[in-house]
């Protein structure tokens, strides 16, 4: 009988805030026994991606993204699979948050140089930055300034929503994202979505899908999260399946030494992998 194959299709490399290239993360995931993988940065795709879909060192590499956006009034993140990597209507969007990002942590940085006295400034958090910055790339120099023993107390005592140096980011709307992704003849999944605070699920879901949603998380490690849950996973996947939508899954892995540590630790069959492909133009 045939081996059965698994996939992890929610990963993170050094070009978002990861701690791996793309190289590492391929052979980490062929450490752990996986036939494919989607690479799905915040907000940006490396150049390393240069297809929708390539083989490397025998895994199947899907070009991805994880973009932020407002969900039904909600802050939560959509994911993009089998995606052109250059297309002009994706870097028009990643060049905006881009923007937005870099002001969103100047103001960060402002917040924790006011708290913490730190004498740091956003040039440096940029320069240890290959791609999209973030909190991780701030939480690393707390650290590293022994502001914080860990990323995770950088996080709890300064960066995490709530704290006193967050400041929310702009998103663009669910429908603005969806519709980049599908022009860039990728396929839209809703992430972790048990992190998201709906009253009406099915509404939500079906608007959504009007919006051009083909795909919902549904195999996620909420349980190592620090992240409360909001809904039932269970129920979530019930519905999503009732609604024709594809099930993905993903570790949400950022790499060794980050707060997620965690390939291999969550997978879906391949079968899943195949379901996207099918809806993706640029591969069909």
């Amino acid at each position: 009988m045939p081996t059965e194959r698994w996939a992890d299709l929610h990963l993170h490399t050094r070009w978002s805030d990861g701690t791996l290239d793309l190289e590492g993360m391929v052979r980490r995931a062929a450490g752990v026994g996986l036939s494919a993988i989607a690479i799905t940065d915040h907000d940006t795709i490396g150049p390393e991606l240069g297809a929708p879909v390539a083989v490397r060192h025998g895994i199947e590499v899907i070009c991805g993204v994880e973009v932020k956006a407002d969900i039904a009034g909600q802050r939560g993140e959509i994911l993009g699979y089998f995606l052109n990597p250059r297309h002009p209507v994706l870097a028009e969007l990643f060049t905006w948050m881009a923007r937005e990002r870099e002001k969103r942590m100047q103001a960060m940085v402002r917040r924790c140089q006011e708290v913490a006295g730190v004498e740091f400034g956003l040039g440096d958090i940029v320069s240890t930055a290959a791609g999209s910055v973030g909190r991780p790339h701030l939480a690393a120099l707390l650290v590293q300034h022994g502001l914080a023993a860990d990323y995770e107390e950088a996080f709890r005592r300064f960066l995490a929503q709530g704290a006193p140096c967050y400041v929310p980011l702009p998103r663009p709307t669910s429908r603005q994202v969806i519709a980049a992704l599908r022009a860039a003849d990728g396929v839209a999944s809703l992430a972790h979505p048990c992190f998201l605070n709906l009253q009406d699920w099915e509404s939500t879901l079906t608007a959504l899908i009007e919006e051009g949603l083909s795909a919902v998380e549904v195999d996620y490690p909420y349980a190592t999260s620090r992240q409360p849950l909001l809904a039932d996973p269970a129920r979530v996947a019930a519905l999503a399946q009732r609604l024709g939508l594809v099930p993905t899954g993903g570790s949400d892995d950022h790499g060794p030494g980050s707060v997620k540590d965690a390939i291999g630790t969550m997978r879906v069959p391949y079968a899943v992998v195949e379901a996207l492909r099918s809806l993706a133009p640029s591969v069909m």
